[in-house]
């Protein structure tokens, strides 16, 4: 991954797994990659990866079930036209 240098890392990571989570990458209910996982893959710290998660969470993206993970929250539908 290619850093910005005018946003912070944790922003950065944060950016990118949310856009998995909305894609479809990570589906609700999925377990996200744990701290260590995510520090493995972006080649950062634990706080910056606990960041990143805790602001998936902080947004409804993600839940913590403690001892197990982080998981992907239910998306909201967008109403149906018509």
């Amino acid at each position: 991954m290619r850093w910005e240098a005018d946003v912070p890392r944790w922003q950065q990571v944060y950016e990118q797994l949310r856009e998995r989570i909305v894609d479809g990458t990570y589906p609700p209910g999925e377990r996200l990659p744990s701290v260590v996982d995510v520090c493995a893959e972006f080649d950062i710290s634990q706080v910056t990866a606990r960041k990143a998660l805790k602001e998936l969470r902080a947004e409804g993206l993600a839940y913590m079930q403690p001892g197990i993970g982080t998981f992907v929250t239910e998306l909201p539908q967008p109403p149906a036209q018509g």
